[in-house]
């Protein structure tokens, strides 16, 4: 079995190579021949008295936009409606709750009356769902209100309040019959 290493020869050639390389004297020279030859660029004569302007960069469009933004964004910011306090309409200019708000309201008051029909024997256990719906319609109830025309939230709405509802009766019946969870 040989104990050739290929590796280890390669790195010995490698390390008696020179660091560094110097260009032939002659190497620009060599180069020039090869290249094809140019013809030479005539300058261009200029007349009456005009002078050529350099081309301006186009890298350079954002600093006026950049400037107006930024200008615009401070006046925004200092900007004394911005700081005014909100003055809430009368109440004869209010909008007219629209038909979902008006069904929300009466899904709510015939929810308050069916959770007041069922008996108050809630475990502590199960507070924390229960407090969990509750927030859940309060948000849904925030979302109509920025949002009247959603029909989406009323479904929400009234699948939160059954929801509620069905786990009010397990605890009441929980309670009842001495269970816990």
């Amino acid at each position: 079995m040989s104990t050739h290493d290929p590796d280890h020869d390669l790195l010995a050639r490698l390390r008696t190579l020179p660091t560094e390389r110097s260009t032939p004297a002659d190497g620009w020279e060599r180069l020039s021949a090869r290249l094809p030859p140019r013809e030479p660029v005539a300058a261009q004569v200029l007349k009456d008295n005009v002078v050529a302007l350099p081309l301006r960069s186009r890298r350079r469009w954002w600093l006026p936009v950049g400037a107006a933004l930024a200008a615009s964004l401070a006046l925004y910011a200092v900007a004394p409606w911005r700081h005014a306090p909100e003055t809430l309409p009368a109440p004869e200019t209010l909008p007219a709750p629209s038909g979902l708000q008006l069904q929300a309201d009466a899904m709510t008051e015939q929810y308050r009356q069916a959770v007041a029909s069922l008996p108050d024997g809630t475990a502590p256990e199960w507070q924390p769902a229960l407090h969990e719906l509750d927030r859940s319609a309060e948000q849904i109830r925030a979302a109509m209100a920025q949002d009247p025309r959603a029909p989406h939230l009323l479904g929400q709405l009234k699948r939160t309040y059954a929801l509620r509802l069905e786990l009010t009766r397990q605890a009441a019946y929980a309670a009842e019959s001495g269970l816990t969870t």
